[in-house]
């Protein structure tokens, strides 16, 4: 049996280890990334990045969200994940993530938020699977580059079309692995994933499957993957605030972090996001951060709760700064 840090190739490409960060939406950014690689990751995925905003030539997108860091490259390569319902937009769109650096492309076939939905994107497309051959087969034409596809197991409970249509990326599109969430869409994150279903395919497929869903701890993780047989797993909210959960997983660390590790980590994030959005956009958008941060400060809950509402209102980074060093000053005395 595999071994978390084994070495394997995915689509012609070494990866270090099987441990791979999960594309997260609305947070994935470049810095993100880096960070699980500093902590071990072998592959890093982007957050889910629309491909008609990269076909249309969108600003920000294409210098925010297309934006890869050199230092993200040391370990491992580097995925940005697209989704979309056109497959002659998915081409372009394609053809622009690889000149901007990516490894692979991945394509988002499972998210079930409405609004993606309703566009015929993410999970919409396990009803189409015409369609989403199609797409895939689009990806890889554009970007020249292996093409992995994230999909659930089915839109709707009982439903297994996440299972079929994996096949026939594989056999009809040429993906060169599906990261598969063995859940139904309606499910969101709520449930057990069905890591039966999930061992099941990885046996049945072609192709290497990687696992994501409820991989909240190291353990949680390490029994899915043995359960399973799956090629790799990937980390998506058991890592937000923990990216120890990286070395834990790869043998290297076996105690949680100390107050002064989880505060210097935060501070590189700030420093990051600083650097990445300016100052006051950085103030606002680290709001999200710090309730995964404060949880790992060791504070009695009154206390982390008057500091949660305190950092949602912070109206600087300095003020911030000031709340975190009063906070923890006894536990660092």
């Amino acid at each position: 049996m595999a071994e978390l840090t084994d070495r394997w190739t995915l689509g012609g490409l070494e990866l270090p280890n099987r441990v791979a960060l999960a594309p997260l939406a609305g947070i994935g950014n470049w810095f993100v990334r880096l960070q699980a690689r500093r902590y071990g990751a072998g592959l890093v995925v982007s957050e889910m990045v629309s491909s008609w905003a990269v076909h249309y030539r969108n600003e920000r997108t294409w210098r925010e969200l297309l934006r890869i860091d050199q230092r993200e490259r040391s370990g491992g390569p580097v995925s940005v994940q697209l989704f979309g319902a056109d497959p002659d937009v998915t081409r372009d769109a394609a053809a622009h993530v690889a000149a901007a650096g990516a490894d692979l492309i991945d394509l988002n076939m499972g998210c079930p938020v409405p609004k993606v939905c309703k566009t015929g994107a993410g999970a919409a497309l396990l009803d189409d699977g015409d369609r989403a051959v199609a797409i895939a087969r689009a990806a890889r034409e554009g970007g020249g580059l292996p093409v992995t596809v994230k999909l659930r197991s089915g839109r709707r409970a009982g439903d297994d079309s996440g299972v079929r249509l994996a096949h026939r990326l594989v056999n009809e599109a040429g993906v060169a692995a599906i990261a598969f969430h063995p859940r139904a869409a309606v499910a969101g994150h709520t449930g057990a994933p069905d890591y039966a279903l999930a061992a099941e395919l990885a046996r049945t497929l072609d192709a290497p499957v990687i696992l994501s869903g409820g991989l909240h701890t190291a353990q949680a993780t390490r029994e899915a993957f043995e359960l399973t047989g799956v090629a790799a797993v990937m980390i998506a909210r058991g890592s937000l605030g923990n990216p120890w959960i990286f070395e834990e997983l790869l043998g290297e660390r076996s105690a949680p972090p100390a107050v002064e590790e989880v505060l210097a980590e935060l501070d590189w994030v700030t420093g990051c996001a600083v650097e990445h959005l300016g100052a006051p956009r950085a103030t606002r958008y680290l709001r999200r951060f710090y309730p995964w941060y404060v949880d790992r400060l060791e504070l009695d809950r009154a206390h982390a709760r008057r500091l949660q509402s305190a950092l949602q209102q912070a109206d600087s980074l300095e003020a911030v700064g000031a709340l975190l060093s009063g906070a923890v000053a006894p536990a660092l005395a």
